[in-house]
């Protein structure tokens, strides 16, 4: 089926949720675009196909530049986003093109293929362009793939040739981070603060919404990073938002992640033991614990809950909970 008719089928009526679900239904896009795994829950929103999350691991690891990643249900979609999903018309068109023309010879990784036969694959396809027809291949920022009239394309296209395979890196797997809420907070208005918090992890940056006038914010909500070789520490801070001149931080603190990650790739798939701890960040006067903070297994998921005193601020707490997610799961 052609991307026009995607379009008809799938109109503006109806809301983004419905249509991307819509189009993820459909029969070519129920298998991940690179591996065939099946019921792939992430995509790629400038490259316009469905993948699953081990595939998800490799397309972060691109950049954005390349490879824009969102989880079909757990991350907010533009409008704009969803468009584009729809003007490409999902992976079999996709594949049309970023997979026309493989060497002779030549085998798609499937499922069970090992990150290396994944990472070299999906680089080769996207970022290389590889198995293009060769009248398509980017020569210095130019393309007539446009003469496709897959629109969509040529942005995915137009970014890559600016980036190569500098400066790539190897994802281990992924945190899902959820913000619950704040405690007594600091007040940097008049009496009160419209505070959110931002966390970063390595170039990584995500950020909650603002509550306004809120010194006791609750945002119970849920963000998910790619967690590279050198992880390092999740570093959150919360501001104050202010409309008119720069936002003001209300303190600061930093995640030690190793006793999570170390715990949970120790045990290896979590679904297979009942629920238990298996590890546990120590409180000390070397970070922002309140309290100790216990790894456990909980129905089958690898979870560490934690209350951080923020630092270099009057007052506050954030409470958090991490999630990890093995790229083998």
């Amino acid at each position: 089926m052609s991307a026009n008719n995607h379009l008809m089928d799938l109109g503006r009526p109806a809301s983004g949720r419905r249509r991307l679900k819509d189009l993820l239904i459909q029969k070519d896009n129920r298998v991940c675009a690179d591996c065939n795994a099946p019921d792939p829950k992430w995509a790629s929103a400038n490259i316009g196909v469905f993948i699953c999350l081990k595939c998800c691991g490799v397309h972060r690891s691109l950049g954005t530049h390349i490879s824009k990643v969102l989880s079909v249900t757990l991350d907010e979609w533009s409008e704009d986003e969803v468009d584009a999903m729809i003007e490409v018309g999902g992976n079999a068109s996709a594949n049309s093109i970023y997979e026309a023309y493989f060497p002779e010879g030549y085998t798609k990784p499937g499922p069970d293929a090992s990150n290396e036969q994944r990472s070299k694959f999906i680089r080769s396809k996207y970022d290389l362009q590889e198995f293009l027809k060769p009248s398509l291949r980017i020569v210095s920022g130019k393309s007539s793939l446009s003469s496709t009239s897959k629109s969509s394309f040529m942005d995915s296209f137009k970014s890559a040739s600016s980036q190569r395979m500098e400066g790539m890196v190897e994802f281990i797997g992924m945190l899902k981070v959820k913000v619950i809420k704040g405690t007594n907070l600091a007040i940097r208005d008049i009496k009160s603060s419209d505070p959110y918090v931002v966390l970063n992890l390595g170039t990584q940056t995500i950020q909650t919404s603002v509550v306004k006038s809120n010194l006791n914010p609750v945002w119970n909500e849920e963000h998910m990073l790619s967690v590279p070789e050198d992880y390092g520490q999740l570093k959150l801070k919360v501001f104050d938002h202010d409309t008119f001149s720069a936002d003001d931080i209300m303190g600061e603190a930093d995640i030690d992640l190793q006793s999570l990650i170390t715990s949970a790739m120790a045990f290896g798939d979590a679904g297979m033991f009942g629920d238990m701890q298996i590890g546990k960040w120590l409180k000390s006067d070397d970070n922002a614990l309140i309290e100790d903070s216990a790894v456990k297994i909980t129905d089958g998921t690898v979870k560490q809950m934690m209350t951080l005193k923020l630092q270099n601020v009057e007052s506050g707490e954030i409470e958090l909970e991490l999630e990890w997610i093995s790229l083998d799961q």
